[in-house]
């Protein structure tokens, strides 16, 4: 286990700018706005070669008694009962505030060790700025800037030294896949990665926008190890008009292409719209294994639910490939089945073909069809290799490949994917023409064949005048 450091303050103090710099990351998202960040958020750091834990979190509204806030100060209160140590950060600008004895008391009655951290303190005289805060009996305030790296290495090395030494680190196995949680807002996408985890791990509330950042959380089920993507709602480009969201539409995407299965979230009690289409294509794009969950099926009747499938049906017909499954996180119902096919699709996505049976279903699917000609060419296939995973990517070797048509290509994969029981994953295909050598080189004649040349020039006049 590795020592945990759980970063506590006030919103707007500086945590998430701290937490990035002690993990060297960029991983949370920061700007001047109080309440950015609301679930907990966990990130590595190292100091030489002592490993540890840092936990980003919400700011602490102890006085929030419902609402986000109340949610925010959930989260953390989490946090800190996970805690080695505490690092409780105030603003040195800002100097002591009511809030900051609140939260300094709520920390006391934990029994958890707490590091006060007086921030922004840059430009300032460390006894000045530390002053007023010896008063909440935390021990001596260290001043530190989170932004300009002030003090921060010297603090970290201080902390460390308090807390016992890491015992070893369990290796992370290669084949534990990352799965990301992405829709459009309010679909249900934190309630059911709280139903797969089986805890209220990340803040679920009935409101569009909860979730901001991506939050990246390792859980274990039935003995496999899994990386699961709480990621922020995207929206249509033309209501992304706050700068916080755009950032978090950012994250949302990079966590897909950090993934290597998707799970698209849809909600079964509205119309799919065009922003969940242009989402699946993102992923599809991206190359992702994909299945798709609509969320909210409890509670239709027949028809809706009816309708409901026509329409997937209708604007989802490219996600062909894909699992579909009808759940409904708030109860759970259904998500067993939907981590299934989450594993279905891993182990498609990440698949080894051998060269010979690949080459083999190409000339099978060869025999069967064959490529249509081009005026006198037909395009000529002679083997195939894997040229790499998530997703599977087939190499075809031959000649005049550049003129088959997309039409053959689809045909191609549906067969490959058909030979391999490829469920859950796009597969593409990429065609090599061979290089004639001797395309480019003009024969220059001998002297020989210039004579021979010249003599049956001679003999055509002499026969056809």
């Amino acid at each position: 286990m590795l020592p945990t450091l759980v970063l506590v303050g006030r919103p707007n103090v500086g945590k998430s700018t701290l937490f990035n710099r002690l993990t060297r990351s960029r991983d949370a998202l920061v700007a001047d706005l109080p309440g950015l960040t609301r679930d907990r958020h966990y990130g590595r750091g190292r100091v030489g070669e002592r490993p540890y834990l840092v936990v980003d979190t919400g700011g602490l509204e102890p006085v929030a008694k419902e609402g986000i806030l109340h949610e925010m100060a959930k989260q953390t209160r989490q946090a800190v009962d996970e805690a080695d140590l505490v690092l409780f950060i105030v603003d040195g600008r800002d100097g002591l505030t009511p809030h900051d004895r609140i939260i300094a008391t709520q920390l006391r009655k934990t029994g958890r060790p707490v590091m006060l951290l007086v921030n922004k303190a840059e430009g300032m005289q460390s006894a000045r700025v530390t002053a007023e805060f010896h008063e909440l009996g935390l021990g001596a305030p260290i001043p530190i800037s989170s932004a300009h790296g002030d003090n921060v290495a010297e603090m970290i090395e201080v902390a460390l030294d308090e807390l016992p030494a890491a015992e070893p680190e369990v290796e992370v196995k290669s084949d534990q896949p990352k799965l990301a949680i992405v829709g459009r807002p309010n679909v249900g996408k934190s309630t059911l990665v709280n139903a797969i985890l089986g805890e209220e791990r990340v803040i679920a509330f009935d409101q569009p926008g909860t979730t901001r950042d991506s939050i990246y959380i390792d859980f274990e089920r039935d003995g496999k190890q899994y990386t699961i993507i709480d990621t922020a709602g995207v929206r249509r480009r033309g209501k992304v008009d706050e700068a916080i969201e755009k950032f978090s539409v950012v994250k949302t995407l990079q966590a897909i292409e950090d993934a290597n299965v998707v799970v698209l979230v849809v909600d079964a009690r509205d119309q799919i719209t065009e922003q969940d289409a242009h989402l699946a294509d993102f992923v599809l794009q991206a190359g992702r294994a994909l299945v798709l969950a609509v969320n909210k099926w409890d509670g239709l009747d027949e028809y809706k639910r009816d309708t409901a499938k026509r329409d997937i049906e209708r604007k989802l017909h490219f996600l062909s490939f894909a699992k579909h499954h009808f759940i409904s996180a708030l109860n759970g119902t259904g998500v067993d089945a939907l981590l299934k096919s989450v594993n279905q699709a891993y182990t498609a996505a990440m698949t080894k073909m051998p060269t010979p049976q690949l080459t083999r279903v190409l000339e099978e699917a060869v025999q069967k069809q064959q490529p249509p000609r081009v005026g006198s060419f037909r395009p000529k296939m002679r083997y195939a290799h894997q040229g790499g995973s998530n997703p599977p990517l087939i190499i075809i070797h031959g000649s005049a490949l550049d003129k088959v048509p997309d039409s053959y290509r689809r045909f191609l994969e549906s067969t490959f994917c058909d030979a391999f029981k490829l469920q859950g994953t796009p597969l593409r295909i990429e065609f090599k023409s061979g290089k004639n050598p001797f395309a480019e080189k003009k024969h220059v004649l001998t002297e020989s064949e210039q004579r021979a040349a010249h003599r049956a020039r001679i003999r055509g006049r002499r026969l056809y005048g």
